[in-house]
């Protein structure tokens, strides 16, 4: 049981600080703009299902994908782990990460579509949360830690879409510096997710080939 609490926990934590809804949701003001609460809403919402479906596929048949490209769930976790690292990293340093960028470059983009891309893809759901999301499914090992994993992310991005939707009223309550200090923290716990994840990587290696060990 306290194997599964910590493992849960992790999950949540690592969700929470790869779709950082608090610090995401200045992003989506700035993409939202003065549109009405009706519209808001449809834009969350829509962003969200989009992250929710793409990382339910990649943890239900992401190693059935991995097979047809011939790759390996170390090499997966080792360059996830270097990816998640840097988007850490980056919020640490204040910065926003290439991996999570939102510029799309078409100022005539409609809303609908930004939802889309660049909310929900690469914004919510970008490699560093494929990456994570696979990380979790091999350490689960089992259908029923993968249903979890999935259970936990929607919970994850109800969260999200609540934030966004209520996104004028937080950012009404909360300092910019505020902000700023919960994304630096979401940066660390990042950084050593990333960690964990590339030792994750490097034993599975040595596992799988022992003659290298």
């Amino acid at each position: 049981m306290h194997n599964l609490t910590l493992f849960l926990t992790t999950v949540f934590l690592g969700f929470f600080a790869m779709l950082n809804p608090i610090g995401n949701t200045p992003v989506f003001i700035s993409m939202v703009g003065k549109a009405d609460e009706k519209t808001i809403k449809k834009v969350a919402f829509r962003a969200v299902l989009v992250a929710f479906i793409l990382i339910t596929i990649f943890s239900l048949f992401g190693h059935i994908i991995f097979r047809m490209f011939g790759i390996t769930l170390p090499a997966f976790q080792i360059a996830g782990g270097i990816i998640v690292f840097f988007i850490g990293y980056n919020l640490l340093q204040g910065k926003e990460s290439g991996a999570h960028s939102s510029d799309n470059g078409d100022p005539v983009k409609s809303l609908q579509d930004m939802a889309i891309s660049p909310l929900g893809i690469p914004l919510l759901a970008g490699p560093g949360t494929i990456s994570t999301a696979m990380n979790f499914v091999g350490e689960g090992k089992n259908f029923y830690s993968t249903l979890l994993i999935i259970l936990i992310f929607a919970v994850v991005c109800a969260i999200t879409f609540l934030m966004f939707i209520l996104s004028e009223k937080i950012a009404d309550k909360f300092s910019t510096s505020l902000i700023k200090v919960v994304s630096k923290i979401m940066g660390l716990i990042l950084a050593v997710i990333a960690i964990q994840m590339v030792i994750n990587g490097i034993f599975n290696v040595i596992k799988e080939f022992p003659n290298l060990g």
